[in-house]
């Protein structure tokens, strides 16, 4: 999935739009932390122990790609169990995706997870 080569500026627009339009659903429910051309990202009100709150998920550009980061699959493990292994391949860690292009049949799975992932924060309290 990792290459060297730069990502090219209107591919990198289409994904980041892409991407953001997973998150934005659930921004009236969570806190925006950052919103520019380079990232956005969503946050809860659950403050852990470190002082800090948790992590929801956010899009980051990157040099040679989009991040897209999905705290709860990393909280909730078994989140992942039923993802397909397209989308596992763009797997970075435990709750980074990466792209280079627009997929929209990965888009909605995404899509589906982030749902879950939030319904998950949800029931334990976390939203």
């Amino acid at each position: 999935m990792t290459t060297n080569a730069p990502l090219d500026k209107s591919q990198a627009s289409a994904v980041m739009s892409g991407l953001r339009a997973i998150l934005e659903p659930y921004e009236a429910q969570l806190v925006r932390t950052a919103a520019s051309d380079n990232g956005y990202s969503l946050g809860t009100r659950h403050i852990l122990p470190n002082k800090q709150p948790l992590f929801f998920g956010s899009v980051q550009l990157r040099k040679n790609y989009v991040s897209f980061y999905l705290m709860p699959v990393y909280v909730f493990p078994d989140l992942l169990n039923d993802i397909s292994n397209s989308l596992r391949k763009r797997m970075q860690g435990k709750s980074c995706f990466n792209f280079r292009q627009p997929d929209p049949a990965l888009f909605g799975e995404l899509a589906v997870l982030t749902r879950a992932g939030f319904e998950r924060y949800h029931s334990a309290g976390y939203v």
